[in-house]
């Protein structure tokens, strides 16, 4: 039997994000992730809101503390993880909660400035200082706009593969 936990969530900090460290010195960072859907029914416009958190470790964690806010919207990447306790009270808890692998960030930065909407916003791959102890850069790079296409001449028509 195959399996596979792989999630992407898209949607906005409900508050800064939240850094601790373990005894070993390791930084593990909670996001708090609002996504909401909108949807029509019977023609009244409806809204649902789904708020979830997200673990992130180590530089990640740390990168996320010093380039996002409450209301940044971000990209989250990373896998469900299921977790159990006890409370004081003998309470069992429970809840999911997403893993990242990787955070998006779609949009501007603390500073004001930033690197926009969409798929150009930053994302941690375009921060590789970060990743090497060293400050990242107050704003990712802006990534190269694709190439436009060539015209094509009007008489190549008839030899499309289609």
């Amino acid at each position: 039997m195959a399996s596979l936990n792989h999630i992407f969530i898209a949607g906005n900090l409900t508050k800064d994000p939240e850094v601790r460290y373990t005894p070993s010195g390791t930084a593990v960072g909670t996001l708090r992730l609002a996504s909401t859907r909108v949807f029509m029914v019977e023609g009244q416009k409806k809204e649902e809101t789904c708020f979830i958190d997200v673990v992130v470790w180590e530089k990640q964690a740390e990168v996320c503390r010093e380039y996002l806010s409450k209301g940044s919207p971000v990209l989250v990447e990373g896998r469900l993880q299921f977790e159990q306790w006890k409370t004081e009270s003998g309470e069992n808890r429970s809840r999911h909660r997403i893993r990242a692998d990787r955070v998006h960030f779609l949009g501007r930065g603390r500073d004001g400035g930033g690197a926009g909407g969409g798929a150009a916003g930053g994302e941690m791959g375009d921060a590789p200082a970060a990743f090497q102890g060293e400050t990242a850069p107050a704003r990712p790079a802006p990534r190269a706009a694709p190439a436009a296409p060539k015209a094509e001449d009007p008489g190549d028509a008839d030899d499309l593969p289609f």
